[in-house]
């Protein structure tokens, strides 16, 4: 009994200990580089680009060609230096791409972002979505936030650089896609322009992380996080079959029914949370400024993985969606009218998958929730993309830019749970970063493909500080 007594104290002080002597890393004192940023410029360039109603289709015979056409030629001649400097060419349906000459070719970096937007309602907006408006310190309208806003950031930037007689050390891509929204093929044929010329990225950027509040429980500090993979992608259609006839005389169970069982099956039975490398590497930038109780279970992963799973569980959102395979019903059809029973019933669930599942096991762990009758097969099937490094030059650049540009916050990686272009360019290139170059409360972040999207005017001026920091160093 002594010996368990001390074994069992000497536990509890290699614990504390640990959680002591869990280092942070402080931003605050670090020299930085000034920048100065053209703000009305950037203000202005921004409200013009949001006057372009570039909604993408996903039938590209939809489109409205015309605007996107005058979209990528209005962006030239607001920014004529980056154009002339650039050998510039379009790709596939919507794709722009410059490339700015370095001193050398040996490692590229690719700065990405996307013009397209989603469809609008616009009589449930305070103001226009296609107005540029400025009003009460915003920037209203569609693509404020998602995300022409990094486009300026590029832009502006690149243009005061380049005026000033910058060349960059490495060759620099800027690829801008006009049809992400509807997971189009404009990224793809940018990635094999660049693999057919031999070009091999040594560094990827696109959308995804932000600058964010209140997401880590007990951590105040704003937490800057940067994607170092995305989740896969997947819709599965369940078709459920039954005797049809009329409603009267109903089965035990219809098509509908059986299909309803099958979706409330799977979401009894969630996929396995776990502790994935971003997840890892988040607790370890961020749990040394959480409480110190809660820095003790941070601290010591090696015993306490489960309880960070169970809390995960508990807290729901972002967190635990990065922790595991995620399913959701959005979509289902059964008869066409009321007193009718369904021959066939239907629906539809998102997936968005781990970078350890593949989309085949995914379904075939599906396939064993589904009641007698209903089968399953996927829609559209997109594996996870692979994790990039936390430890190479990259990151180290990134990490940096982020930091000089939001002192008072953590910079972690992360794991992104929505998807974006970049996913393509892993093909070519090992450390793909999502970040985009803002801080957004959680009202910003619910704006993005909702009514009223509007961005802080401030907020443009710092997503350029961002990349102008970013390409000095490239």
């Amino acid at each position: 009994m002594k010996i368990l007594i001390l074994c069992i104290v000497v536990l509890v002080l290699v614990l504390v200990v640990r959680a002591a002597t869990f280092k942070s890393t402080d931003n605050s004192s670090r020299h930085r580089e000034e920048v100065e940023v053209n703000s009305d410029r950037a203000r202005e360039n921004l409200a013009t680009l949001v006057r372009y109603a570039t909604v993408s289709n996903r039938n590209f015979d939809k489109t409205d060609k015309a605007v996107f056409a005058a979209y990528r030629e209005k962006l030239k001649q607001l920014y004529p230096k980056v154009t002339e400097t650039s050998d510039y060419r379009e790709l596939g349906n919507t794709a722009m791409l410059f490339k700015i000459s370095g001193k050398n070719s040996e490692r590229p970096t690719v700065l990405m972002s996307h013009y397209d937007v989603v469809r609008v309602v616009e009589e449930r907006w305070e103001h226009p979505p296609f107005a540029g408006e400025i009003a009460d310190g915003y920037l209203w309208g569609r693509g404020t936030i998602d995300t022409k806003i990094t486009m300026v950031g590029i832009m502006e930037s690149l243009e005061d650089l380049l005026k000033d007689g910058f060349i960059p050390e490495n060759d620099l891509y800027l690829s801008f896609g006009g049809d992400e929204e509807v997971a189009g093929t404009s990224a793809t044929a940018v990635v094999e322009y660049l693999e057919k010329n031999g070009v091999k990225p040594a560094l990827v950027l696109d959308e995804g992380g932000a600058v964010v509040e209140g997401v880590f429980p007990g951590v105040e500090k704003p937490i800057a996080v940067i994607g170092i993979g995305e989740k896969g992608m997947c819709e599965v259609e369940f078709t459920a079959t039954s005797k049809g006839g009329h409603s009267s005389t109903p089965p035990a169970h219809t098509s509908l029914g059986k299909l309803s069982k099958t979706i409330v099956n799977i979401e009894n039975k969630p996929f396995k949370a776990q502790v994935t490398p971003p997840v890892e590497g988040l607790i370890k930038k961020v749990g040394p400024y959480a409480p110190f109780a809660l820095r003790i279970i941070m601290a010591n992963l090696w015993l306490f993985k489960g309880v960070v799973i169970s809390m995960s569980q508990k807290l729901g959102g972002e967190i635990n969606a990065m922790m595991r395979t995620t399913t959701a019903a959005t979509m289902a059809q059964g008869a066409k009218q009321a007193n009718v029973l369904p021959n066939i019933s239907k629906a539809r669930l998102n997936m968005r998958l781990l970078n350890n599942t593949t989309s085949d096991q995914a379904l075939n762990f599906l396939k064993t929730l589904c009641e007698k009758d209903v089968t399953c097969k996927y829609i559209v099937k997109q594996e996870a993309s692979p994790y990039a490094s936390t430890e190479s030059e990259g990151w180290k650049k990134v990490e940096k830019a982020v930091g000089d540009t939001w002192r008072d916050a953590i910079v972690s990686p992360y794991l992104m749970i929505a998807g974006s272009d970049s996913r393509h360019f892993s093909k070519i290139c090992r450390d793909v970063y999502k970040f985009s170059a803002m801080r957004l409360s959680k009202e910003e972040r619910e704006l993005i493909h909702n009514d009223n999207e509007r961005i802080q005017l401030e907020k443009i001026d710092q997503c350029v500080e961002f990349f102008h920091r970013l390409i000095v160093q490239l």
